[in-house]
């Protein structure tokens, strides 16, 4: 019998994503408190690192061919994209946003031509960055985009202010990354589901969580159709083609939601053999195919 718990809740949206922070204790007031720390620092992320209006992105973007000298956070941020650019042999690139000009994931069946594909891909690889902190070059007609890893660094960033507020056990979920501060007060888990990939809101899995933190990355609904194949929004850098044979989910249980994320997305562009990639990493995760 699972003992019932009184959470107070924080709901709201950022990063085109819904939210929540759940605070397991009886005090509306702090739980007030926490969801407001949480939900002021996810928008103050989303609204600095935002591709879509006036940012630190969107200017590195317009002044691209020029040097940019850039703060602290953003220099750490590229340095941790560097890192994964590294780690995962090219594969993980924050200057492969320049393929969005041919490839709508719309869930139409507007596949761009290998010409087109062709075109895009100059403006793509990290190689052709000059980055010597905090200067930062890209070549003319390039961008960077740190939507591969915002979100997640948005829930530990979050977290860990609200942990700073109160000692109470506490959960932000971000668009379905989230991280816990521990177990609840009574010692009992945090239950989590996992979205099923094929009927949005309904869930194909149930976790347990104690601790550390849970990402997923998929392409359950972002996809376009053509010539019999379906193509999921993860992108090959090195090709500008989607990643053949990957699962439809993966979900990584980590210690932040930092890591999880990257473990989750290495596992995607690993393709037919992400399965065997998060054995070699001996996490727990979980693929839905």
């Amino acid at each position: 019998m699972v003992a019932a718990h009184h959470d107070q809740s924080t709901q709201f949206t950022a990063m085109a994503s819904p939210c929540v922070v759940l605070v397991d204790t009886q005090d509306s007031q702090l739980g007030t408190e926490v969801g407001e720390i949480v939900k002021a620092e996810a928008l103050r992320i989303e609204a600095k690192f935002s591709r879509y209006r006036p940012s630190v992105i969107t200017h590195i973007n317009e002044t691209a061919g020029q040097a940019v000298e850039v703060d602290q956070e953003t220099a750490d941020l590229i340095d941790y994209a560097t890192t994964c650019y590294e780690l995962s042999d090219g594969r993980f690139d924050i200057t492969s946003g320049a393929l969005r000009r041919v490839w709508k994931f719309d869930g139409s069946r507007n596949v761009p031509t290998e010409r087109q594909v062709r075109e895009a891909l100059q403006y793509v690889g990290w190689h052709h960055v000059l980055w010597k902190r905090p200067v930062l070059r890209l070549r003319a007609s390039m961008e960077i985009d740190f939507g591969g890893i915002g979100k997640e660094y948005a829930v530990d960033r979050a977290l860990s202010l609200a942990e700073s507020h109160t000692d109470a056990p506490i959960l932000v979920n971000l668009g379905g990354d989230l991280r816990v501060s521990g177990a609840r007060h009574d010692g009992a888990p945090w239950y989590v589901a996992i979205e099923n990939v094929d009927q949005a809101g309904t869930a194909a899995g149930l976790l347990e969580l104690l601790s550390g933190a849970l990402a997923t990355s998929g392409d359950a609904h972002r996809f376009v159709r053509g010539s019999g194949a379906r193509y999921g929004h993860v992108l090959n850098p090195k090709t500008g083609w989607p990643i053949s044979h990957a699962p439809r989910s993966v979900t990584v249980h980590a210690s932040t939601c930092t890591e999880a994320g990257l473990l989750a997305k290495l596992a995607l562009l690993s393709g037919a053999g992400a399965e065997e990639f998060l054995e070699l990493e001996e996490v727990r995760a979980w693929c839905i195919r």
